[in-house]
């Protein structure tokens, strides 16, 4: 039986990973900024812990609380995302507010959870990510922070994979497609469950020689 954590667990597809990884009989932590108003995630069986991964401190906090628990498996899942918007509307929040949840959080969190995740005997890391992190793939620009601040998880996972390699890791950034949650909306054409048992069975088959790749849920390579 493995152990995983899930961040950003509350809700979405954070919250079916939960449900499914528990639903297999693994053990699963997931993580929520406020644990007190996580009771779906709760009813999955998972370990609530806490966590906001817009504060470093917080991120560090976990890590330490963790320190001595053995994690099989690190999926970084928590993220924001708005797609609207020109040049002209840019902020420096904005931007600053995207590159340091989607991209500087989850290699924090990486940081904060190593002595753990070296621990384990799975050594899986991976981060959701998105096709719109794609260069190669954009062809209708915008979404700026969001599109830019995955291409640096994107980049971030992939000289990770390479630092870690040695020690058996792998480190995968993989896209869920466009799903039917409350940042995806209704008219999004792939329901959760399929999109979370895609990215758990491309984890699962996965190993170190595959490492710093980038899939698609169906478990297609995807373009940078």
């Amino acid at each position: 039986m493995a152990t995983w954590l899930v961040t950003g667990a509350n809700r979405g597809i954070g919250l079916e990973l939960c449900r499914q990884i528990a639903a297999r009989g693994d053990t699963v932590i997931g993580t929520a900024r406020d644990p007190g108003a996580a009771a779906a995630l709760r009813e999955t069986g998972a370990r609530v812990e806490a966590l906001d991964v817009t504060d470093p401190a917080s991120i560090d906090a976990l890590g330490a609380r963790l320190r001595g628990e053995p994690l099989d498996g690190l999926i970084n899942n928590a993220g924001i995302g708005s797609f609207g918007g020109g040049v002209a509307d840019l902020t420096a929040e904005h931007l600053a507010r995207y590159f340091g949840v989607n991209a500087s959080a989850p290699i924090l969190v990486v940081r904060a959870l190593l002595p753990s995740l070296r621990a384990g005997a799975g050594k899986k890391i991976a981060h959701v990510t998105s096709l719109m992190g794609s260069i190669a793939d954009n062809g209708s620009g915008g979404a700026y922070g969001y599109r830019a601040s995955k291409a640096a998880l994107n980049m971030l996972n992939a000289s990770l994979a390479l630092e870690l390699r040695r020690e058996g890791f792998t480190c995968l950034v993989l896209n869920p497609g466009w799903v039917k949650t409350d940042m995806g909306g209704p008219g999004a054409p792939t329901l959760v469950d399929a999109s979370v048992r895609g990215l758990l069975a491309v984890i699962d088959r996965s190993g170190p020689d595959v490492s710093g790749r980038f899939f698609n849920h169906d478990g297609r390579a995807l373009p940078w």
